[in-house]
């Protein structure tokens, strides 16, 4: 009986939903009645002037509204290149359909002024969104908007992706807004001051080189602001603290914008110890400053690799407890029409504590089972210091030529002391001891970037590039042991405690140098040639000591525990590529020869290795339509490892692991092949995207390990087996019946690796796998709702990991004045064979007050980890070994904060 109730009043209601809504739909073409795609089309009531529907035309011109019955409408219709078109539309209470013609010769101005009102229209390659159109009330920060744009997404490390695409580029009315990294804008700029957000696909910001180069990847975004926004300072200040905390709790953070046609500054800042981090270690090492990576068609890479000593990444705030002072500026100045300057420098300080628990079990060669186990109860004290400066000059005097330069330079300090108390497991015997690290590294690398681009004529088109790294690497090791698990040359044995230390020096100077010639054969094909080199010089020098227990110094001067290595890499090269467009299709074959030379000297003598090696590449985009296009990419390329490899003196990675590099080392060769598919359908906003990539690395440089219990020495060498990996990524989102979207994402990689443990040469396999469902509302009066689920499955030679996330997010705008939300995520992690089995959930809520949206002061009382959890865990896999942890985090804040806006 009461699911025949509930049933009729579901029925009811949809019922009456509809009962006052009509469908009027209907094509739009030109006069020759082909269908216009991607047409503007809106419905304005003429009784109270509001837009109650829109729509963007499909491939077949197809529109659909959802219109109120009896009442009176003027649809409009927009097309660039078009006249506008206006149809009086009176409904009744029956569904209507009709044919809208559009005539060319329309007056852009006109265009633009009907798109200001469409909450989305697209603008050959740039997708236009009205930021007001999707807001809620309950937005603060940029990233609050852009979730709720369909085709977009950020994830959780402040990254955004446009229909599957990465962001690489945000700009504030066309000024680069801290170049190169999209979280400190998504994280920052006040939702309230955005007037548009503007997509740009295909783009080249070098305006000699558009057209000429496939950019189908290059995504960036701009911002509009608001008219009150321009010309003005704006921003916030926001001041808090702990309410009925034991430890005083605080948060200040200022942030100031102005934006000019001459000039912009950006002022941030922000100091507080309940775990906000504006800029963790991970977003350092991956802050590129908008450097492109100019060699990547040259066929081969040298990719210089880090001495970071392994010092623990935080991905979020999740610690046991975290202080934070942060600071950073943007600016951009107009010297003239054709010459700007712009820049950034970021200063960032936090000390972090975490305490973590881990097990990490060696397995046997080729087998799931066991061989060793490690258990960790580590407690840890970081402090770190970075720093980031970037100055930019762009010389653009017109559209054929182009004069850059940039320089870009990373500086860090960061010291690390551990606590551990481990126990090592082999062969049913346990030992147990305290182990006392260091780690502390102040390394420094100055990036610069020139660039001539040139347009002689229409068809003759001339680009330099020039590209210098230079690098200082200084990373001190010490661990004080009570067991020693290495036999090192002139070692004083019989201390009471093992202190053991390493101090490195890398330096590194890289040049790389190309000339690009481009050839307009036709308007849709052109000849590049390119002259290319890569030059490299690098040293490392490395030593190992010990300190007795009387307090002197024992250094270990064999030759096999030091290091003292030059390395010499060359690589000139010649590539060939034709790119021409054919109908939907564009295809660009391309060659390239090189000449590598390799020298490094050590141990007293030399190691040379020179070889010719002839690279194809080959990329093809089929554009099914304006909406849908399907990219093939092939690729042969030779990798090389750098000078870090080839050193053969004695390397600690850890207390347990000794490294020793291997000089006669060759490069590896990775044959890729890439498929891309796209598809953004403006009609109910249909978003599918899927990748698939196939990578085999042949001659892969490797690791040959050999285990005493759970204490590793490794060297690399190359395989003779190829390693594989498969991996793709798919997504299905759409909107429905104007208010609702939801989505549907897998992502799926299977590895094959081929390594050499205690003399055995196996073969180990992974599959990752993780699923995600969700579905939200944006209704504009009543609280939204967004839920999903992410399942996760991690499948490393049989040894399983799986964990349930559910999620849910409430907002609620209400009484014009308040603004409610609260996020909430459960998480359930366990293995197959239920020996680790762990739950824990979090749950945040903020309430914020603000009289008017144009009140200068704002109340807010939020609440972080309301459910107090105590820990987290996570698992990773080595080619090795499998890990699992749990780390402590941060209690349950309360903050009351004010917040003013100028």
């Amino acid at each position: 009986m009461m699911k025949k109730i509930l049933s009729f009043l579901l029925f009811l209601l949809i019922s009456i939903a509809y009962s006052q809504n009509i469908r009027f739909d209907g094509f739009v073409t030109d006069s020759k009645a082909m269908p216009m795609e991607m047409a503007n089309v809106m419905a304005i009531n003429q009784a109270t002037k509001a837009m109650d529907a829109y729509a963007i035309t499909n491939d077949k011109g197809k529109f659909v509204l959802n219109l109120k019955a009896n009442a009176d409408y003027v649809v409009k219709v927009s097309y660039i290149g078009y006249k506008p078109l206006e149809v009086n539309l009176k409904t009744a209470s029956e569904n209507l359909s009709q044919v809208l013609i559009v005539e060319e010769g329309g007056i852009e101005l006109e265009g633009v002024e009907i798109v200001k009102e469409m909450p989305v229209s697209i603008k050959g390659d740039t997708i236009v969104y009205n930021a007001d159109s999707f807001s809620t009330g309950t937005e603060r920060k940029l990233e609050d908007i852009l979730k709720k744009l369909p085709g977009v997404e950020v994830n959780a490390d402040g990254e955004v992706e446009v229909e599957g695409k990465k962001v690489s580029k945000l700009m504030v009315e066309g000024k680069d807004f801290f170049d190169g990294d999209t979280k400190l804008g998504v994280k920052n700029i006040p939702a309230d001051a955005i007037d548009k957000v503007q997509v740009l696909r295909n783009y080249n910001e070098n305006s000699v080189l558009k057209g000429v180069e496939n950019n189908e990847d290059n995504i960036a975004m701009n911002i509009k602001l608001k008219e009150g926004k321009k010309n003005f300072w704006f921003g916030d200040v926001t001041a808090g603290i702990g309410v009925a905390h034991e430890e005083e709790r605080y948060l200040v953070n200022p942030k100031l914008f102005y934006y000019s046609p001459k000039y912009s500054i950006n002022l941030m800042g922000n100091f507080n110890n309940i775990g906000e981090l504006p800029l963790t270690m991970q977003d350092y090492f991956k802050f590129t400053g908008g450097f492109r990576n100019m060699m990547a068609k040259g066929g081969s890479s040298f990719n210089v690799s880090s001495n970071d000593l392994g010092i623990s990444l935080l991905r979020n705030n999740r610690a046991k407890e975290i202080e934070t002072s942060f600071g950073a500026t943007n600016f951009s100045y107009n010297i003239t029409k054709a010459w700007s300057l712009s820049g950034f420098g970021i200063i960032s300080s936090s000390i972090t504590d975490l305490e973590t628990v881990s097990q990490t079990n060696i397995l046997q060669p080729n087998s799931s089972e066991v061989l060793s186990t490690e258990n960790r109860e580590e407690n840890i004290h970081q402090k770190s210091n970075l720093g980031l400066f970037k100055l930019s000059s762009k010389l653009n005097p017109n559209e054929k030529f182009q004069l850059d330069y940039d320089v870009l330079v990373k500086t860090s300090k960061q010291d690390e002391n551990n606590d551990l108390l481990r126990e090592s497991i082999f062969n049913n015997l346990s030992q147990t001891e305290n182990i006392i690290s260091q780690k502390e590294q102040d390394p420094i690398s100055v990036n610069q970037n020139f660039g001539i681009y040139f347009m002689q004529s229409d068809k003759n088109v001339f680009a330099f590039e020039m590209q210098h790294l230079y690098q200082e690497e200084d990373p001190f090791y010490n661990a004080n042991l009570q067991l020693q698990p290495f036999n090192f040359s002139d070692y004083v044995q019989g201390q009471n405690r093992n202190d053991i230390n390493q101090q490195r020096f890398v330096k590194t100077n890289k040049v790389d140098t190309k000339l690009d010639y481009y050839y307009m054969v036709t308007p849709k094909s052109n000849i590049n040639v390119t002259l290319g080199n890569t030059n490299s010089y690098q040293s490392f020098n490395s030593y190992i000591f010990q300190i007795l227990d009387n307090g002197t110094r024992n250094d270990l001067d064999s030759q096999e525990n030091s290091n003292d290595v030059t390395y010499r890499f060359n690589d000139a090269f010649v590539g060939l590529h034709y790119k021409i467009l054919a109908g939907k299709f564009t295809f660009t074959p391309g060659v390239s020869l090189h000449q590598f030379s390799m020298n490094n000297e050590q141990l007293g003598s030399e190691f040379k290795q020179n070889f010719t090696r002839l690279l194809p590449d080959f990329y093809a985009l089929y554009q099914i339509k304006k909406s849908e296009s399907l990219t093939y990419n092939f690729a042969l390329t030779n990798n090389f490892t750098d000078i870090n490899q080839l050193a053969e003196g004695f390397v600690f990675s850890n207390y347990n692991s000794l490294f020793r590099g291997n000089r006669t080392l060759e490069n590896s060769t990775a044959i890729t092949h890439t498929l891309n598919y796209r598809r953004f359908n403006m009609f109910n906003f249909e978003n599918i995207f899927a990748n698939v990539t196939y990578r085999k690395a042949i001659d892969a440089v490797k690791t040959q390990a050999v285990f005493t219990g759970v204490n590793q020495f490794s060297s690399p060498f190359n395989s003779e087996f190829a390693d594989e990996t498969v991996s793709g990524f798919a997504n299905y989102g759409r909107s429905f019946l104007k208010y609702y979207k939801a989505s549907l994402g897998a992502n799926l990689t299977w590895s094959k690796f081929n390594n050499i443990q205690n003399n055995v040469q196996q073969s180990t396999e992974s599959i990752n796998q993780t699923y995600t469902v969700r579905a939200s509302t944006n209704y504009k009066t009543l609280p939204n709702l967004e839920i999903g689920y992410s399942f996760t499955v991690n499948d490393y030679n049989d040894n399983k990991f799986y964990t349930d996330r559910p999620f849910a997010k409430l907002d609620y705008f209400f009484l014009n004045s308040f603004s409610f939300v609260t996020e909430y995520e459960f998480f359930h992690y366990y293995n197959k064979d239920k020996t680790v089995e762990n739950e824990y959930d979090f749950l945040s809520a903020s309430l914020i007050y603000q009289k008017t949206k144009s009140s200068k002061w704002e109340y807010k009382i939020s609440a972080t980890n309301i459910l107090n959890t105590t820990s987290l865990n996570s698992d990773s896999f080595s080619q090795f070994a499998t890990s699992t942890s749990q780390y402590r985090v941060q209690p349950r804040y309360v903050i009351f904060s004010l917040k003013y806006n100028l």
